[in-house]
């Protein structure tokens, strides 16, 4: 579906720069902006590279499971269905933390796990979530992130003087979203459940 909606942009941007009579002005900012990813993508990897690479050695001195001790109490309130000592609260602790320190790519296998294992804790219908599946994803989707390692590196490799500038607000805008949608996924658990009955 995404795919047709860009292709849609896409095509329609260059029949409409078409018509209009700007076919050379099409041109040239598709490639212009063609050179820009490239230079932009190769200096992002070297930054990317230099994070993970930190990351990683984190994740291997046992930051990322001190992170999971500390965050422990609190998916247990979030996730009351789901046995403290069952694989998938494992899954669940370690994909929060890992989002929460910039790990993107330790978050997603995590998160894969994660549904999984709390798709095997569904007594009902498979092909409906259950209430902690929903709460999963809108945590994934709120992202509550200590160290915005993407922003870092985005802003460093467009020649910002101060990548780290915005972690302040990145923590701040990423712990509102997180309680809101802690508090929405409350609100819809008790309608949801008062219809059920």
């Amino acid at each position: 579906m995404i795919n047709g909606v860009w292709l849609f942009l896409l095509a329609g941007g260059i029949v409409w720069g078409l018509i209009m009579g700007n076919g050379a002005i099409v041109t040239q900012s598709a490639l212009s902006g063609a050179e820009t990813a490239v230079s932009l993508s190769i200096k992002l990897i070297g930054v990317m590279c230099l994070w993970l690479g930190m990351m990683k050695i984190a994740e291997k001195a046992g930051i990322l499971r001190m992170f999971a001790r500390v965050v422990r109490p609190l998916t247990r309130w979030l996730f009351p269905s789901v046995p403290s000592d069952h694989p998938a609260m494992g899954a669940v602790v370690m994909t929060i933390t890992a989002n929460m320190l910039g790990m993107g790519n330790a978050a997603t296998p995590f998160g894969m796990k994660a549904m999984e294992e709390l798709q095997s804790l569904n007594r009902g219908d498979k092909e409906r979530a259950t209430p902690a599946m929903c709460t999963f994803l809108a945590l994934c989707a709120a992202g509550f992130n200590l160290v915005p390692a993407t922003i870092i590196a985005l802003r460093s490799a467009a020649g910002s003087a101060v990548p780290g500038a915005t972690i302040g607000t990145t923590i701040l805008v990423s712990l509102m979203a997180t309680v809101c949608v802690i508090v929405i996924d409350r609100i819809c658990r008790r309608v949801f459940a008062s219809e059920d009955r």
